[in-house]
């Protein structure tokens, strides 16, 4: 019989979604609050690859991600993701969200997104949330799978993760994980 082991701890890594940018600074603020500091984030880019949050947000929409630098138990994803829907409704005016959050975990060899949708693809993990693996590692670089959303196939994207994935394996280095 297989032994059981403690699953390797993975680095988090949150998708931001931002229709006011003034938002942006407090919204660090309550990430790192809540999930200990950031240790690498991109810039924000205009969001061209779907209206479907225009109604809510209104527009222009903003894309960025951020990494946390501390590591965290893969099997926490569901629970960091109902604390990131709260974090979200920090943020609601006029009827609508201000930010999107998707927080999801990476490891040597895949990236997962937390997500309340349900589908084909989508496993569930606990209290109504589901993981998909969204990116697969492999022949060293992302590779998309028929369901990675548009701007995950894209190139920046997939370049922030590897540089996420270079500390990380850097951090399971100096721990011996």
């Amino acid at each position: 019989m297989a032994e059981i082991k403690a699953y390797t701890p993975e680095k988090l890594v949150i998708g931001i979604l931002i229709s006011d940018l003034t938002l942006l600074p407090f919204l660090r603020r309550d990430i790192q609050k809540t999930w200990g500091p950031v240790d690498l984030e991109t810039e924000p880019e205009v969001f061209i690859f779907s209206d479907y949050y225009n109604r809510e947000m209104g527009t222009p929409i903003y894309r960025l991600f951020c990494s946390l630098e501390k590591l965290v138990d893969p099997e926490d994803l569901a629970s960091i993701k109902i604390h990131s829907n709260a974090l979200e409704e920090i943020y609601v005016s006029e009827g609508g969200r201000k930010i999107n959050l998707d927080p999801g975990i990476l490891c040597q060899s895949k990236f997962i997104l937390a997500t309340t949708k349900n589908n084909a693809h989508r496993i569930p993990m606990s209290k109504g949330i589901y993981g998909e693996l969204t990116l697969q590692y492999r022949q060293g670089q992302f590779r998309d799978l028929e369901w990675t959303y548009p701007d995950y196939r894209e190139a920046g994207s997939k370049q922030f993760l590897m540089d996420v994935r270079k500390i990380y394996v850097g951090q399971l280095k100096d721990t011996g994980a």
